[in-house]
Parts: C-alpha cells; structure tokens; sequence
C-alpha cells in the first residue's frame, strides 16, 4: 500500500475515533448533569446559586404559607397548617383565588348556556370554590406524608450512622439534607439552617412536625426533647425509632393489601349510578321523559346524592385503620 494513502486511512480513523470520544464526552456529561439535576433536593438548587443561606431559609419558609421564622402566616390556623403540610408552594392567596375564580366561570356558564338555577349554580360555585381546594390540598398531603414516611427510616439510619462516626447531631441532619432527595431533603435542610441560626435541634425538629404533620416526625421530637432532658444513648434511641418506623410502615401496606378489594367495591358501588346516567344520556336522551323537567327532580337527586356520599363514607372508615 502506498504511504500516502496509508496516512489518508491514518487520518480517517483518527477523524473517526474524535467523533465518538467526542459524542461520548458530550453523553457523559449530559447524563452527569441529569443525575445531579434529579439527586439534589430544591434547597441545594437554591444554595448552588449563590443565594445566601439566611435568603435561601426565609424563601423556603414564605412559598409554604409560613413567616420568615416558620410561624403561621394568618389566622385561621388550621387551614395554613394544611396548606403548609400539603407542600404546594406559591402566594396562598393566589391559590385560593384560582378556585374562586374558576368556580365563579363555571357557575356562570352554566347559568347563561345550561339554563341552571341560581340555587345550583351557586351549590357548583360553593364546590368548587371553596370545597375543590381543600380536598386538593388533603390529597396533596397525604400524598406527601406517604413519601416522606417513606424516606425517614433511610435518613434516621443516615443520622445514626454519622453520630456513631463521631460526628455532632446537627452535622448528621445536615448530611441528610445533602443526600436525601425531597420532600425530606429540604425539610431537613429547613432544621440544619434553623439550629445554625440559633434554634435548638428539638425546637427546630417540633416546627419540623408542624410543616409536614407526620406522626412519626412527632416521636421523634418527643425522643429528641426527652434525651436532652433525662439523657440517654441518642443512637440507640433513634435507631430503635427507625425500626418502629418501618414495622409500621409494613403494617400499613399489609392493611392495604387486605383491604384493597374492599377498595374496589368501594369505588365501583360508587361510581356505577353515575356511569349508567351518563350512559343513559348519550345513547337514549329521552329516557327520563317529561320526569326530567319536574320541579322536584333536583330535590331528589340531591337526597341520593347525599345519601351516596354518606354510604361512600362509611366505606371508607371500613376499609381505613387507625393503628
């Protein structure tokens, strides 16, 4: 073979070979930033841009409805909570407005274009004004306490481990807040800025409690305060509170598992009569006849609807367990 094309095949294969070291740095550190992007919680994105830590706090803290130093921000006290402890983040007020503004169209289009009464359009209006929003922020709730019931024993076992290392309480907690994803990685990131800027570690891990509304977060501020009043091996302490907390968490999806098909028959008794009428409405409209436009229609409705809600309601205690 000719040296010159020898080299001409030389240069094609380093050509080549720069492509793919090139296409595969470029995956690399795509992935890489997508890995990081996905592990970090949403405090330590707020850290990474060079926010301050005292601004970073007062941020977290006022998007969840709370004052600068975790109080409730308005009156109704029971109501913040619940906006607190369901995570979603933003002006309250702006929250509850978008409701009631949506419920406000609803109600309105249903009186010009459906010929609704003024007394249902405002029951509509009442729904989904004022009872839609809470029943959003209860699911978002729960929804949140499942998963951080679910990352607690992890980040409990994180705690005890750096303790056993030789490390100081408020070092571990923020070992957690680095490594843990949310919602617990910035719940814990909240206690490890709260006791470096003055407040005790049960202090801190009671308003803790009080964001997320876990039961399991409430023993551990119990242990916390009855350790630093009496003394005590705090590892074994929350070592022994990881194990209750998983063993309880077994016992829930072991409850859920027996009671699922009551569940299911739940949901399906429920949703039937609805079912059927929207069936009945598009393949056979007439099917009701004159009986659709009697006065007392919307009465009765409105009493099986109630009734309904009372027997779906009664399901519900029989297949949920208090342990």
């Amino acid at each position: 073979m000719p040296t010159g094309q020898a080299l001409l095949y030389f240069i094609y294969m380093l050509a080549a070979a720069s492509l793919i070291l090139a296409g595969e740095a470029l995956y690399l550190s795509f992935a890489g930033r997508r890995s990081r992007s996905m592990a970090v919680n949403r405090r330590l994105k707020r850290l990474a841009g060079d926010v301050p830590a005292e601004q970073t706090l007062q941020g977290l803290l006022r998007e969840r409805g709370l004052t600068d130093s975790g109080d409730f921000l308005f009156g109704m006290v029971w109501l913040n909570r619940l906006y607190t402890q369901s995570g979603i983040t933003g002006n309250p007020l702006t929250f509850a407005a978008t409701f009631l503004l949506a419920g406000l169209v609803i109600a309105l289009l249903l009186a010009l274009f459906f010929n609704f009464s003024a007394l249902a359009a405002l029951i509509v209006f009442l729904v989904v004004g004022l009872v839609l929003p809470l029943l959003v922020l209860r699911r978002a709730r729960n929804k949140r306490i499942l998963k951080f019931a679910k990352q607690l024993p992890d980040a409990l076992d994180m705690i005890v481990r750096s303790l056993r290392a030789g490390h100081p309480a408020s070092v571990a907690i923020g070992l957690v807040a680095r490594e843990m994803p949310d919602p617990l990685g910035t719940e814990f990131g909240i206690v490890s800025d709260e006791i470096a800027f003055g407040l005790s570690i049960e202090q801190a891990v009671r308003k803790l409690s009080q964001r997320v509304g876990f039961e399991g977060l409430h023993l551990l501020s119990v242990s916390l305060s009855i350790q630093a009043k009496t003394g005590g091996n705090l590892t074994e302490i929350l070592s022994n509170l990881s194990s209750v907390l998983r063993e309880r968490q077994k016992l829930r999806m072991k409850i859920r598992a027996l009671s699922a098909e009551g569940r299911v028959s739940a949901w399906v008794i429920s949703l039937f009569p609805l079912v059927m009428f929207l069936i009945l409405q598009i393949i056979s409209p007439s099917y009701y006849g004159g009986v659709w436009h009697d006065q007392l229609i919307f009465p009765i409705f409105t009493l099986f609807g109630m009734l309904a809600l009372v027997g779906d309601f009664i399901m519900y205690r029989m297949v949920n367990f208090d342990f």
